[in-house]
């Protein structure tokens, strides 16, 4: 009998090989492959019968909702049922709470929530759900083998279970510790085979690496129906929640939280709380950009100073590094404002992350106000792309931008040509990027020249 090939599995991307390497050549991590045992031979199962699409009974399912707004806006109007859904976040950023909290809301409605902790004893859970509050009803259970957890659920069969975390699972008749690759390919592969045959709508809480990805193999975000990210820093009270994979609705949503005593609060408003800017600031400027079908109001920071570096930076927080220096090379070449001598640097205030076009328009008016020492003129937004050839091109659902930025006392906006509001704020349209910049930075005053 012929012996079992070993591999070898990086733990924090999945990357496979037939021998060891010190440097994981998936994502270049030092030490992470580690040695799997080999997989048992299956046995043949039976055929089973085939249908036709036209055959199966398509109900759609009623989903749950979470009881918290912005979480349900996230998952695109509440959880599926027998659906499984991933978060994953940095450690602090709220995860156990966020959920915690939804189980609550879920158990008040009537519906059975379960919460299976791998990491935290039932005392310590207890004390976070005694602060949080509203959490009397919801189940709890304190285990990490893999056995045991899908037991309990096929017995159970609560309406949404919470595991936290995937990575503490382990299956017994495995020799690899738990964490790593196969010990997590495999607890989500009957987890979700649970969660589908039961109906139980499964939210798996995910670790992550250095860089912000989830940890694990990536088959692991291929299996699940929805992965949301939570992002932010633990040091400040702002939370972001966005899915970056949802077979059930848009990716595109963004959910904003704030932390409390009593843990986290929905932020119905962001535009209020990310977009106010000083009057009269320089390098300060106002984009109206489109998160899902979320319009939102951001301030937009800029700093060109000048460099002793044959090789000036362009530093972004916030922006697409790319995107960011196109900007600068445009102000360059179509604007005539000299920046090859001069660090920028660009921050979206909040710590919220911009990654559609239609902000470019606000980056490029802060750049100019902080390499003019002109401030943009008060109660002004701006959107819109901007081109290579120095052109302004629409951006999409415009009326919805004007409408946000009307609900906030913006005064006018600077938006491409063609750009037509419904409502009584003003719309300064240009054609091109200097058109803008003239219609939204104040007029840098002239010092007199002195009478002889």
């Amino acid at each position: 009998m012929a012996k079992a090939a070993v591999q070898f599995a990086c733990t924090e991307c999945g990357y496979a090989a037939g021998r060891w390497f010190g440097k994981c050549p998936g994502c270049d991590a030092f030490g992470s492959l580690v040695e799997e045992a080999p997989e048992a031979a299956s046995t043949k199962a039976a055929s089973r019968p085939l249908l036709r699409l036209v055959d199966v009974n398509a109900e759609e399912a009623k989903r749950i909702s979470t009881g918290v707004p912005e979480l349900d806006r996230v998952l695109g109007g509440g959880l599926v049922p027998a659906s499984l859904v991933l978060v994953g976040g940095e450690p602090g950023v709220g995860k156990s709470t966020l959920l915690l909290t939804a189980l609550g809301a879920i158990s008040a409605t009537g519906l059975r929530a379960l919460l299976v902790t791998g990491e935290e004893s039932t005392a310590q859970v207890k004390l976070r759900a005694a602060r949080l509050g509203g959490t009397d009803q919801v189940e709890i259970l304190a285990e990490t083998e893999l056995d045991a957890v899908c037991a309990t659920l096929e017995s159970e069969r609560p309406d949404v279970c919470v595991i936290d975390s995937i990575q503490t699972l382990y299956a017994s008749d495995m020799s690899s510790a738990p964490g790593s690759v196969g010990q997590v390919r495999e607890a989500a592969g009957r987890l979700l085979r649970v969660a589908k045959e039961f109906g139980v709508a499964t939210i798996l809480v995910g670790h992550v690496t250095k860089d912000g990805a989830v940890a694990g193999p990536r088959v692991l975000e291929h299996l699940v129906d929805c992965v949301l990210q939570f992002e932010g820093d633990r040091y400040h009270a702002h939370r972001v929640l966005r899915a970056t994979k949802n077979r059930f609705g848009s990716t595109n949503e963004l959910g904003v939280f704030e932390m409390t005593g009593e843990g986290l609060v929905g932020v119905p408003d962001p535009s209020e709380l990310f977009g106010k800017t000083l009057p009269g600031e320089i390098g300060s400027a106002v984009a109206c950009a489109l998160e899902g079908t979320r319009p939102i109001l951001l301030e937009i920071q800029s700093l060109v100073a000048p460099t002793d570096l044959a090789m000036p930076r362009r530093v972004g927080t916030g922006v697409d590094p790319k995107r960011l220096a196109m900007i600068v090379a445009v102000l360059s070449r179509h604007a005539g404002i000299a920046l090859g001598s001069a660090d920028v640097f660009v921050n979206v205030a909040g710590g919220l992350r911009i990654d559609e076009p239609g902000a470019d328009l606000a980056i490029a008016l802060a750049i100019a106000s902080a390499a003019r020492g002109a401030p943009v003129r008060e109660g002004v937004a701006a959107f819109g792309e901007i081109g290579l050839t120095g052109r302004l091109r629409p951006a999409a659902q415009s009326e919805r931008r004007l409408e946000e930025c009307a609900k906030f006392g913006v005064v006018a906006v600077i938006a491409p040509e063609g750009t037509r509001s419904r409502s009584k704020i003003r719309v300064s349209d240009s054609g091109t990027l200097r058109d803008a910049l003239r219609a939204g930075l104040e007029a840098r005053e002239e010092n007199p020249r002195k009478s002889a």
